[in-house]
């Protein structure tokens, strides 16, 4: 079975720098969901949220805007504002984690308020053509919450649901709940995209054999930490290319010059780099040494001589 393989969207990372630089050098990666838009009450988009959708920024690539809400009139709102820009297509956000979220009964906080859900969305419907697809968790407190909210999503004409499979005050803390995740499938009519864990060839082919029946599969701080893993799962191999490092180097210094030119100060552009390399880390073979080495750079010189040190270069 062929697959499709999709860019989770994570806030602080998958912004539409990162998603051009991926793109030009790695690839695999069918279609980029952008990090969510939220309104906190204002029907008004904020020029950051505008540069990250505009096509201009987006032209070599499929993207999908997000927007995470428990309102009906911000979704309408921004559901028209990314159908002005071209997109005929707006996810809408129930598996945000975060407390700052979920407090405020958004992202997978609202799994449990059925019937908000359904309101959005009989209005959202009623009142727009967009095309609505979900990002969900399981729950907030426990695994059996989505089944209480599947029912209701049948109701409307969903593109699909991508369902990471973990509930929400998890955090990214313990496994994936695989069995919960199989009920989810027993339990609806739309069509469901697996997410979470997907971080090696190994383990996507581990979940391939256990959901035989999914072919879009959703890979979030896996491609970050392993940049190279969609074309090796497209190519169907474990081996990475000879000039690893090289290509890993180029895409690196292409991730730098575009925020150096967006972030205004060296310091901000050091915080930025700093939180990619905790992912970047992971798949060096002394991930502690390795971060241990961007930490310390408190200049942005410092902080090249660094990577050419991780390098080897």
């Amino acid at each position: 079975m062929s697959c499709t393989l999709l860019s989770s969207p994570l806030q602080g990372f998958t912004d539409y720098k990162f998603r051009n630089a991926f793109h030009q050098y790695f690839g695999g990666i069918d279609t980029f969901y952008s990090p969510y838009i939220r309104l906190n009450g204002k029907l008004e988009i904020k020029p950051s949220y505008h540069r990250d959708l505009i096509p201009e920024n987006n032209n070599t690539l499929t993207v999908i805007p997000q927007i995470i809400t428990n309102d009906a009139d911000e979704f309408l709102f921004v559901a028209k504002y990314v159908q002005e820009l071209g997109y005929q297509e707006l996810n809408w956000n129930l598996g945000c984690p975060y407390p700052m979220v979920t407090k405020r009964c958004m992202g997978s906080g609202l799994i449990n308020d059925w019937e908000r859900i359904d309101g959005i969305l009989n209005r959202v419907h009623q009142e727009s053509d967009i095309l609505v697809s979900m990002k969900m968790r399981m729950g907030y407190e426990d695994s059996t919450e989505i089944l209480k909210v599947l029912p209701v999503l049948d109701k409307y004409p969903l593109k699909n649901i991508a369902i990471h499979a973990r509930i929400g005050k998890q955090l990214y803390k313990g496994g994936v709940d695989l069995d919960a995740f199989q009920r989810c499938l027993e339990n609806t009519q739309h069509k469901l995209y697996y997410n979470g864990d997907i971080t090696s060839v190994m383990q996507y082919q581990k979940m391939v054999e256990r959901f035989p029946t999914i072919d879009h599969w959703m890979i979030g701080r896996g491609l970050i930490a392993d940049p190279f893993l969609p074309s090796m799962i497209k190519n169907n191999t474990t081996e990475y290319p000879k000039n690893k490092l090289e290509i890993f180097g180029k895409f690196h210094d292409q991730l730098y010059h575009d925020y150096e030119s967006a972030l205004s100060g060296s310091s901000h552009v050091l915080v930025k780099m700093e939180s990619f390399w905790e992912y970047f880390a992971t798949t060096f073979p002394d991930p502690h040494k390795t971060f241990k080495k961007i930490k310390k750079a408190k200049n942005p010189r410092d902080y090249q001589e660094a990577v050419k040190s991780i390098l080897g270069l």
